[in-house]
């Protein structure tokens, strides 16, 4: 690459090493140098699935009106319980935003319900009413941050909450830390990859440009005492890259 808005630039990738890729391929095709940080990994819930697979079958047999994912990773895990069986038409998908929305496309399945903002309150916020009988299939991380299950439930939604998937700490090697203490700038994508970077980096060895992919990782980047420098506008991974470009681009932002 001998040309592109952050050539000479350094960012750190701290999402698992399964959906790094595409955040490293844009940066990179920029110009700017990726340090890979593996905080966190994805795995199976405790239960190996068994709770996510009955749901899918709930889901296959009608049991829903709505099936809501607010994660890429909890769309791809509900998908792959279903194993390729056809949903009835009936049933409704909702997406937090365009990322996971494009999840659900992947799988030939079209969402009815994105909202503007990818906030799960504002998913909330946008879902129609129920009249306390039809259920909504909320597959989700082990830890949430947003109560989204409360807030359908408040309207009018019965709610089944299947855990899909749990984030664990990564383990990033030294030359890797090493490499990201030198970094002009680091990227957040969830609240878990800001708890997990500054398990293994102090607020002092953070890089000085802070981008983060929402206003809930940027709420926990600031409860972790970093500075925000952009937040993705739109809240996606190419929303990302495009807040870091007006930062870095030209040298702005860059360490000395």
């Amino acid at each position: 690459m001998t040309g592109g808005p952050l050539v000479g630039t350094s960012v750190v990738v701290t999402r698992p090493r399964i959906q790094a890729t595409g955040l490293a391929e844009l940066l990179t095709a920029l110009g700017a140098s990726v340090v890979e940080l593996p905080v966190i990994a994805v795995e199976a819930p405790a239960d190996g699935g068994a709770a996510l697979s009955a749901a899918a079958e709930g889901l296959v047999g009608g049991e829903y009106a709505w099936a809501a994912v607010t994660s890429v990773n909890a769309a791809r895990r509900l998908v792959g319980a279903l194993g390729g069986r056809a949903v009835p038409a009936p049933v409704r998908w909702a997406a937090v935003g365009p990322g996971t929305a494009g999840a659900l496309v992947d799988a030939g399945i079209t969402p009815a319900l994105v909202p503007g903002e990818a906030v799960a309150t504002v998913l909330a916020d946008a879902f129609p009413q129920g009249d306390g009988h039809g259920a909504v299939l909320f597959p989700r991380a082990e830890v949430v941050e947003a109560d989204l299950a409360a807030r359908l439930r408040a309207k009018g939604w019965r709610v089944d909450e299947v855990v899909a998937y749990r984030t664990v700490d990564g383990h990033p090697t030294p030359t890797a830390l090493a490499a990201a203490r030198r970094a002009d700038a680091i990227t957040f994508t969830s609240s878990s990859t800001v708890r997990s970077t500054m398990a293994v980096l102090t607020p002092d060895q953070v890089p000085p440009v802070v981008a983060t992919i929402g206003p809930v990782t940027s709420a926990s980047a600031r409860a972790a005492g970093l500075e925000v420098a952009v937040e993705a506008d739109p809240h996606t991974v190419a929303g990302m890259v495009d807040a870091l470009v007006s930062v870095l681009g030209g040298g702005r932002g860059r360490r000395p």
